[in-house]
């Protein structure tokens, strides 16, 4: 796992928490520019879920091959998941959700690191 491309995901997923949780507090729904900046998250995520595929290709094996799997579905799919539910709520609460779902990133990026290295 890419120590300096996990950083850049974890700092920009929760630089988008805090401008979304702004956004909630404010009572507003999240506009275009939140929209977009979730799907630049979910880019993001991509290119992370792209090279831990290619560092388990390259012969490297996690403590838990099933496991970390296993995380890196459910970390490939929760921003398009929060993205999708946040276009459906028009409401505050959809500024709520893109909040949760970036402060949800951090974490997963955290766990893979640590099911990687140990």
């Amino acid at each position: 796992m890419n120590g300096v491309l996990s950083t850049v995901t974890i700092v920009a997923s929760l630089a988008l928490a805090l401008w979304y949780l702004v956004l909630a507090v404010l009572n507003r729904a999240p506009g275009r520019a939140a929209l977009l900046a979730a799907l630049g998250l979910s880019a993001l995520v991509l290119v992370v879920t792209v090279a831990a595929v290619v560092w388990l290709a390259t012969g490297h094996r996690p403590t838990d091959t099933v496991v970390f799997v296993g995380y890196l579905i459910t970390f490939v799919a929760v921003p398009p998941t929060g993205f999708q539910l946040a276009r459906m709520e028009p409401t505050r609460w959809g500024s709520v959700i893109l909040t949760v779902t970036c402060l949800t990133v951090p974490a997963l990026v955290l766990r893979l690191q640590q099911i990687a290295s140990a």
